[in-house]
């Protein structure tokens, strides 16, 4: 049934969001295990169309906000006002009230409307003035940065970066699918053609069905020596952290979902260990120096440490 489901929700992902299958199913997989997204990418390459094709596709409430200088904290977790008929504080929501929120080029605010997104996205709720605020259930966030123009940004610091569970790079499409993209493209209206196939019901059951996918002492060892090998690289600062270390465990198990088997194998974590742990690294000045990047030092420590051996 999940497998029914989750072929139907990327089937409906792909009439606007064409050739990247790949990154489509890296995105369900990071739904599925209750995580966040950090698109990383050239502008127009389709963030946005895949981030809405998604909450169409899973049938729950979306919510756009467009990043800018002057962007208030207020403006994602809400705020209240005076109601003179009641004589009380009346709170309105703020964009985080809905189940997926896609934060668009999230780099373009200042550090504090930045960091309003710890909270909603750590605990899935809002505080104003003292009173929380439970956001719908499940929570995703779609945070979108675009690497190429540094004039007016502002960094992510790693504690908030540490919070996206994967940040992934789209790309640019292939000549084919450029090719396709081009017949296909007819307007604003090729959204309509998205139809829902699942609902935040079905979502929140596929997320408590993960914790029955059986992970072997062997994969807990692999997963921990992999993101262990991260804080004693000679060109890594500061490597993966205990929440990283959760993070890939819960998204090898929403893997192992998609390829339709109830246990984890050694596949599963090389498939996601690069999206899940390279924004978290913090290079020294060494490495910086030399051109290696966090996806050099991941990439070798897969070469380097051993994969359990699966038993029959």
């Amino acid at each position: 049934m999940i497998i029914e489901q989750s072929e139907q929700v990327m089937r409906e992902v792909k009439k606007v969001f064409i050739g990247k299958d790949e990154i489509i199913e890296k995105v369900l997989m990071t739904i599925y295990a209750g995580g966040h997204i950090l698109l990383e990418d050239a502008p127009g390459v389709g963030k946005t169309s895949l981030a809405l094709g998604f909450s169409r596709a899973l049938g729950i409430s979306y919510k756009r906000i467009q990043f800018t200088p002057d962007t208030m904290p207020s403006d994602i977790t809400g705020f209240s006002i005076y109601n003179k008929n009641t004589g009380d504080l009346e709170y309105k929501p703020g964009a985080a009230n809905c189940h997926l929120l896609l934060g668009d080029e999230i780099n373009r605010t200042s550090p504090k409307t930045q960091s309003a997104l710890l909270e909603v996205m750590e605990e899935g709720s809002v505080t104003v003035d003292g009173i929380t605020h439970v956001l719908p259930k499940p929570f995703i966030c779609i945070a979108t940065q675009n690497h190429y123009g540094s004039v007016g940004t502002q960094a992510l610091p790693e504690s908030q970066l540490d919070r996206f569970m994967v940040r992934l790079s789209i790309g640019y499409p292939g000549r084919d699918s450029q090719v396709e993209i081009l017949k296909k493209r007819r307007g604003i209206g090729d959204m309509d053609k998205v139809q829902a196939k699942m609902n935040e019901d079905d979502i929140k059951e596929i997320q408590g069905y993960l914790y029955s996918i059986t992970i072997t002492d062997e994969i807990f060892y692999y997963i921990t020596d992999l993101c262990e090998a991260t804080r004693h690289s000679q060109m890594v600062e500061l490597g993966v952290s205990p929440r990283g270390v959760q993070a890939l465990t819960q998204l090898v198990r929403a893997r192992a979902v998609l390829k339709e088997r109830d246990y984890v194998i050694p596949e599963d974590v090389q498939a996601v260990f690069i999206d899940v742990c390279a924004h978290r690294l913090v290079m020294k000045p060494q490495a910086k120096i030399e051109g290696i990047t966090a996806v050099d030092v991941l990439t070798n420590i897969l070469k380097e440490v051993k994969a359990p051996l699966l038993r029959g």
